[in-house]
């Protein structure tokens, strides 16, 4: 099997699609959906909230925070976590770009 090969992509391209492939992934959703609900600090309530065990909340998050979707901050002897706003806001932008540069052609197959 070749090596993906990202140095042909663009910078946007390669940025996107290591934002959406931390979204792909139905408990992701939810954490994500939890953070913007909560908007603040989430420090401890994301298990008792999506009913996973913390190990598999704490790999969704780490997921999340390397591809720059949320920041996490320590508060003591455990680590906060919220949406980074400027990551959320490029993301919609590149996305908004995505599905806003498809015309419908009336005639394709």
């Amino acid at each position: 099997m070749g090596l993906t090969k990202t140095e042909i992509f663009t910078t946007e391209q390669n940025r996107l699609a290591v934002m959406l492939r931390a979204l792909a992934h139905p408990a992701r959703i939810a954490i994500l959906q939890q953070l913007i609900n909560t908007n603040a600090c989430v420090c401890g309530s994301l298990v008792e909230e999506l009913g996973l065990a913390q190990a598999t909340i704490s790999q969704h998050l780490k997921e999340l925070k390397n591809a720059g979707l949320i920041q996490g901050t320590i508060e003591g002897v455990s680590v906060c976590y919220c949406i980074e706003a400027n990551a959320w806001k490029l993301l919609q932008k590149e996305l908004n770009a995505f599905f806003g540069s498809y015309t419908d052609p009336a005639k394709c197959c």
